[in-house]
């Protein structure tokens, strides 16, 4: 019986959706269902009963639910004790972002942290949500800057820190670039880029929810992953997106960002993410600069 084993089970569990789990944790359904497999053989007994439909557990599955939690957290715990231990010694921190953060927040925050503790040397990874949660939990990483999730692992920690406003992503050849701004129903005929709901459901939901609440269907005409490709796509004049202002930060020529006409709707959630119940210094000081700052930070958002 391995830790990873476990993790996969307990994901599998308690979203009873092997797809779902398998997102978690970054990996494939078939790699999930593979793990599961091998932990029944290695316990001799079923843990779940899988259908194409549904997903339930045994008896024994109910059992070793509630004992699998208890063991990861305690192999988290020494682990975080541990990895804490030497990032004193080391003054290291690794630190995750979601790619709009990346451009807008996390460099006003490293800016006033370098200036707190110039000796620590911050490791950063720019990725989405659903990647950077599970190096969260694994260990890999020690903070987070992420849109928190609709349902949150209780594993983690999360800190809500503002909503990132929604600009309008046209090419600078587009009839509405010399607009001051722009309303919904200005979009109402325009093809529309939006992001695949699957990895980045925040800002998928928020386009909808846009032209839902203005009676108006969203012609959506390219679903993209990554954001740096959606705004080189409005770029080539395939379209318009919903973007945050903090896309305006990154480098693509050709784009003009026009702010949203007056809605009531918030925007992007920004939160950071940290292992709950573990101690780090290190961490622990950014999350004091994050605080200190946020509300300067948040009229940049």
């Amino acid at each position: 019986m391995e830790l990873n084993q476990l993790r996969c089970f307990v994901a599998a569990a308690e979203e009873l959706h092997f797809g779902r789990a398998a997102q978690r944790l970054d990996m494939l359904p078939s790699a999930l269902g593979r793990h599961i497999r091998l932990l029944e053989d290695d316990l001799g007994t079923r843990l779940m009963t899988r259908t194409t439909r549904s997903v339930a557990l045994t008896g024994d599955g109910v059992v070793l639910l509630r004992e699998a939690r208890m063991l990861l957290e305690q192999a988290d715990g020494v682990a975080a004790k541990l990895r804490a231990r030497g990032r004193t010694e080391s003054a290291i921190i690794r630190v995750g972002a979601i790619d709009s953060a990346a451009a807008g927040l996390l460099p006003m925050l490293l800016h006033d942290f370098r200036r707190r503790r110039p000796d620590v040397t911050v490791k950063l990874t720019e990725e989405k949500t659903i990647r950077l949660l599970p190096r969260l939990m694994s260990g890999r990483l020690d903070l987070a800057l992420v849109r928190p999730p609709e349902k949150p692992d209780r594993r983690l920690e999360f800190l809500f820190l503002l909503h990132e406003t929604a600009v309008v992503a046209v090419s600078d050849r587009h009839p509405l670039a010399s607009r001051k701004r722009i309303g919904i129903a200005d979009l109402a005929e325009q093809p529309l880029i939006v992001p695949e709901r699957r990895s980045r459901p925040h800002s998928h939901d928020l386009t909808m929810k846009l032209f839902a609440r203005a009676g108006l269907p969203a012609r959506v005409v390219q679903l993209a992953d990554e954001k740096q490709t959606i705004v080189n796509l409005v770029a080539a004049e395939l379209g318009v997106a919903i973007v945050p202002r903090w896309t305006s930060r990154m480098a693509t020529r050709g784009v003009r960002y026009i702010p949203l006409a007056a809605s009531n709707m918030k925007g992007l959630p920004l939160a950071a993410a940290w292992t709950r119940g573990t101690r780090d210094r290190v961490r622990d000081e950014m999350l004091e600069t994050l605080k200190a700052s946020l509300k300067r930070y948040a009229k940049e958002a």
